[in-house]
């Protein structure tokens, strides 16, 4: 029934989809439907919460090597990620194209997944930032070796930039069928990841701005 559901909702989208097709489709009664899950807000949340489910699945199930550097970890997830979009597309426009716009029930539940992810993503780069930092004492760029320390906020903000590049790149993707899941998460890596090294080495980019004296360890006040 939740398979025939994904499929059906994400053709005809939530408000055009009906419980009667839906019923049809997976050889059951109407009311068995109303039954299990008491209205079409109900099943479409089952929908959504075992697509996120899997979703969630595949990339902690990806990401948890534990005899793995961070950046291995979350290139890992992230494949995860982008080949769970291209394998089940049916399934992410029921969770992300769709459900935003919906009651506050489904909202909530969007919200969950997300943040599941997150919390993901977020351990690999807190990660990724002290293994960096224990590493290297970094650089200023002129030999000067100054560091840069990077703090809890600072990883957050690289997490939301990297959840929100590979939530707008399936869009890309789907404009760009031609284009793999892995050659999808090497770029992506090669902008972020490779970016914030250059951070942590002490390469800070800044507007020229005359006279000023801000640190290089606050480059963000």
């Amino acid at each position: 029934m939740i398979d025939v559901a994904v499929r059906v909702f994400a053709k005809r989208g939530y408000h055009g989809a009906s419980v009667d097709e839906i019923a049809e489709l997976a050889g059951i009664s109407k009311p068995m439907v109303y039954l299990y899950l008491e209205s079409k807000e109900g099943l479409f949340l089952a929908c959504l919460r075992r697509e996120a489910d899997r979703l969630v699945g595949a990339f902690q199930g990806a990401a948890t090597a534990a005899d793995a550097a961070p950046e291995l970890r979350l290139h890992a997830g992230l494949l995860a990620f982008f080949t769970f979009v291209a394998e089940h597309r049916d399934s992410w426009v029921v969770l992300h194209r769709q459900a935003s716009e919906l009651s506050e029930a489904i909202a909530a539940a969007v919200a969950e997944a997300r943040g599941a992810v997150m919390a993901e993503v977020a351990d690999l780069v807190r990660s990724g930032i002290a293994e960096s930092e224990g590493r290297s004492g970094g650089r200023d760029g002129t030999g000067g070796g100054a560091v840069v320390q990077l703090s809890d906020e600072d990883a957050d903000f690289v997490t939301h930039a990297l959840v929100g590049a590979a939530d707008s790149l399936t869009d890309w993707m789907a404009r760009h069928p031609g284009r793999s899941p892995e050659g999808v998460t090497l770029r992506l890596m090669n902008m972020v990841w490779v970016g914030m090294g250059g951070v942590l080495a002490g390469e800070v980019w800044r507007p020229a701005r005359p006279g000023s004296s801000d640190p290089l360890n606050s480059p963000y006040g």
